[in-house]
């Protein structure tokens, strides 16, 4: 009988109310690794009451039930009727998307400046929660409410508060529910970091976190704020001492009224920068465009000071990289009405702000040079000489080239199609698979460049020293793209692949060049794996071969790994193959396999295993900060916490 198709119609179509779109797409509003992101929409309603001047302490307790309270002094939430909608304001607040109090930016508005904007906030962290409770205190009076899966579950109540309340403020209690998440366990040394920022970011204010289960209380408040904070952070002493400022508009500029920045800079010679930005307290933990207003003022302030004192030497072109390379800071903007990308809020995209925040440090900067001619040229000396070195760097690309364009690399074949969307390079470990593979290619659209040994681990390689390694000035060339950073515009239009193919052998060793490559292409390739352009190939570790039965000839088939070997023999038994009539045979690498065998398990579009690079779960800044741990140099403690937790999840290769 023949099945009934399915229909589209106009009962097909749904519509997803009130907090449905949240509990079926969560990952479009929070983060789904773990609840701490929903915890600090809570904890950001909370700074916003101190931002606006009406709170002086945050408190974070981490029950031992696995809820978290967030309690502050502010205002407290509103409890009495919507003028229009006729509910409680409180419940609205959480359980309405695009309800809040931060819409309206006009002097008239309960806030001028916030982080939180949408509206969707805590409606989020509501909808995601087993359980979440609400006490505010305001107008002598205190009122609770209690919500599950977002919904209203013990109905607002409202009593006068007694000697032992507090005055004003509000407590929410959040019990995150396990299905929304892949851990339900807080992150302490971020959520510390969080809580420390916010310390920071506001002086006078005091900020605690309590972990019941430790019994461990740690509290924050500072009073030398951003200059403080950045020297306890810096793993290096600064050559230059901490340029530190803050402007903020008034009613006659072209901003509105306390719109500006604070900012503490340090140059260090060496160690990894600390890099830090806020915006109404909020961390860009992408950055932004306050971000490149810093980077604008300082190298155009730099490069104002090199001018004037005569400094730059002939030949010589200074970039704003070349002045921020060595360059950490703390940065705190104020923006009345900033425009983040996405609800996390990780990144700033209001084009005002590089105007706002580069008008501030700019004059600022060119002053304090002035002021301090000897660390001015001991800045200008930092910059020339990073630019030199980038200079440099890319003079050994322009030594191959010949006629404007960059001469391919010798031990690269090429295939003959000029087809993007049909070419593909495989990047192969060792010259003899590298010999296999030209033979059994398919050369229409087929490309190969071998590789020698193992290739740089390039994770904390500065992008103007890259092209000292030919292996990697090789891969660069032969691919058609410059390095170039997450944030950057690289040009895409001379990549002469549209697939790149990373192949190396299928044990220990070919993993780690399969890492170290892949480490390559997400630190200075980032926008090849974000368009899709980046591939692992997987060949296969055994081959079966069975002898002829009745009719069916000799066969053979290849197993990726132990697993699926396992599969393929017992699938045999069950046809009837004779326990040990098989052979099994391992494969040492890709140099042991014939042209033919290549072809047939790693090269054919019909039969090979190839599999797309992505971020998958993680964001870019996970992703970076895990790649840290794992390939930086002076991350041994890290790594070996990491081995210690997932030890026992990884095969062992003997």
């Amino acid at each position: 009988m023949a099945t009934k198709p399915s229909e589209y119609s106009e009962g097909s179509i749904r519509v997803l109310k009130g907090l449905e779109p949240v509990k079926q797409r969560p990952g479009m509003y929070t983060r789904t690794d773990n609840p701490l992101h929903v915890l600090q929409e809570v904890l950001d309603n909370a700074a916003d009451e101190a931002l606006a001047g009406h709170g002086k302490r945050i408190r974070v307790v981490l029950h031992a039930d696995g809820s978290t309270s967030i309690e502050d002094d502010g205002r407290g939430i509103p409890f009495g009727l919507h003028p229009e909608e006729k509910a409680p304001v409180i419940e609205l607040v959480y359980t309405r998307l695009h309800a809040g109090g931060k819409f309206d930016k006009g002097k008239g508005g309960a806030y001028s400046f916030s982080g939180g904007l949408h509206g969707v906030g805590v409606s989020v962290t509501n909808a995601l929660a087993k359980r979440l409770e609400v006490t505010t205190y305001r107008e002598a009076q205190v009122a609770a409410i209690v919500f599950s899966g977002g919904d209203v579950v013990e109905k607002l109540k409202v009593r006068k508060a007694g000697p032992d309340d507090r005055k004003q403020g509000t407590t929410v209690r959040v019990w995150p529910d396990a299905k929304y998440f892949e851990t339900t366990q807080v992150p302490m040394a971020e959520l510390a970091h969080l809580l420390r920022s916010k310390a920071v970011l506001m002086p006078g204010v005091t900020v605690q976190l309590t972990d019941e289960k430790k019994k461990d209380t740690q509290t924050w408040q500072y009073k030398g704020g951003l200059r403080d904070y950045l020297m306890q952070t810096l793993t290096a002493d600064p050559v230059i001492p901490l340029f530190e400022g803050e402007g903020f508009a008034d009613s006659n500029e072209n901003f509105a009224e306390g719109e500006g920045a604070a900012w503490c800079v340090a140059f260090t010679e060496e160690g990894q920068p600390v890099r830090e930005s806020y915006v109404n307290l909020i961390p860009t933990t992408a950055g932004g465009t306050h971000d490149s207003g810093l980077r604008d003022g300082l190298f155009n302030a730099v490069k104002s000071f090199i001018e004037l004192h005569n400094l730059q030497p002939k030949g010589v072109k200074l970039l704003p990289e070349d002045v921020f390379a060595r360059a950490s800071y703390v940065l705190s903007a104020k923006v009345l009405d900033p425009q983040f990308q996405g609800q996390i809020k990780e990144r700033l995209n209001s084009r005002d702000a590089v105007r706002l925040v580069s008008s501030f440090v700019r004059p600022a900067l060119e002053l304090w040079l002035n002021q301090h001619v000897d660390y001015g040229k001991k800045l200008a000396e930092l910059a020339i000489r990073a630019a030199q070195s980038r200079q440099k760097a890319g003079q050994k690309v322009e030594k191959r080239k010949g006629s404007g364009v960059a001469v391919l690399p010798g031990k690269l074949t090429d295939c003959e199609s000029k087809d993007l969307s049909h070419n593909e390079i495989f990047l192969v470990e060792g010259d003899s698979a590298g010999g296999s593979a030209k033979m059994g290619r398919d050369k229409e659209c087929q490309a190969i460049l071998p590789l020698r040994g193992k290739v740089l681990n390039t994770w904390e390689v500065e992008r103007d020293r890259l092209f000292a390694n030919n292996e990697i000035h090789d891969i660069a060339v032969a691919i058609g793209v410059d390095p170039h950073g997450p944030n950057d515009s690289p040009d895409l239009g001379g990549l002469r692949y549209g697939k790149i193919c990373i192949l190396s052998d299928a044990d220990v060793d070919g993993s780690h060049i399969q890492v170290l490559l892949l480490t390559l292409f997400f630190r200075h390739f980032p926008k090849l794996i974000e368009t899709g352009n980046v591939y692992v190939a997987r060949p296969p570790l055994f081959r079966v071969d069975t002898p002829a039965r009745g009719k069916k000839p000799a066969g053979k088939q290849y197993a990726l790994d132990e697993g699926e070997l396992t599969a393929i023999l017992d699938k045999l038994r069950k046809e009837g193959v004779a326990e040990g009539k098989w052979t099994i045979s391992r494969f040492k690498g890709l140099g042991e396999m014939s042209a033919e065998q290549l072809w047939e398990t790693t090269l054919n579009p019909d039969t090979r295993r190839l599999l797309p690079v992505q971020l998958g779960k993680f964001d870019f800044a996970g992703t970076e900060s895990l790649i840290t741990k794992l390939m930086g140099k002076g991350e041994a403690a890290a790594r070996r916490e990491l081995m210690e937790i997932h030890g026992d999840e990884v095969e062992v290769d003997i």
